[in-house]
């Protein structure tokens, strides 16, 4: 358990490191082309090759993650949980630390632009750290063990679901122009004016049942309740 520890440590090492040089490279550029604020017209200035670049870091950024995870892991199951704590504590303290260097964002509902891939993802910063926070716990419990505990495929089936409501929620408004034939150039300088909460909540408990699972199937082995699948002595 001591090594375990050490390696999430680690992982949450790289991932603060990292959300600091994030923040500090979106200091640089934003100040250079004065948008601190992501929420206004135009959320991609017109400078040549800014978007595709842009693109392009996002996609390293998650070979960064998936990488670290990679190193981090024994098997497949907690690859992907490292890759899951590295991702919720990088962009958790991403906020963090641009609130300190910018002062922004200045609250949790101020909206900004997440990703570019495959369409641009827009929601209210709070958003983003629930779903942050739910990948830390779920990564937690998929790498807190040493004997092999994979969830039920059905929690499974209803994270999978939960994320795409999820998706769908960060991509509502460019996905209904998509449906509208609205030309790429108008879909990456939309500003939505709502966000899919309706969506986005079902989408997060359904997100959670994987850790549930977990967390409830581990707390049978140890012996602190009953295994689900056992009637009750009371």
């Amino acid at each position: 358990m001591k090594e375990l520890r050490q390696r999430w440590w680690v992982v949450v090492l790289f991932a603060l490191a990292m959300a600091w040089v994030e923040a500090a490279v979106v200091l640089y550029l934003r100040t250079l082309v004065g948008r601190i604020e992501p929420y206004q017209p135009r959320p991609l200035p017109e400078i040549p090759g800014l978007v595709s670049a842009e693109i392009v870091r996002e996609g390293a950024t998650l070979i960064m993650l998936a990488s670290v995870g990679w190193l981090a892991a024994r098997n497949l199951r907690s690859a992907f949980g490292y890759l899951l704590i590295a991702f919720g504590v990088w962009d958790i303290f991403y906020y963090v630390f641009l609130r300190i260097l910018t002062g922004w964002p200045h609250n949790l509902l101020d909206w900004d632009i997440l990703f570019l891939i495959p369409l641009p993802w827009w929601g209210p910063v709070l958003a983003p750290m629930l779903v942050a926070l739910l990948m830390i716990v779920t990564g937690t419990l998929l790498t807190g063990e040493p004997a092999p505990l994979q969830p039920t495929p059905r929690s499974i089936a209803f994270g999978i679901l939960g994320v795409v409501l999820i998706l769908g929620a960060f991509m509502y408004d460019a996905l209904a122009l998509c449906l509208n034939r609205a030309t790429l150039e108008v879909i990456r300088n939309w500003l939505p004016h709502s966000f899919a909460w309706s969506l986005f909540i079902p989408g997060v408990l359904l997100a959670a049942f994987p850790a549930l699972d977990l967390a409830l199937r581990n707390l049978a082995r140890n012996g602190l309740q009953p295994p689900l699948n056992q009637p009750s002595t009371l």
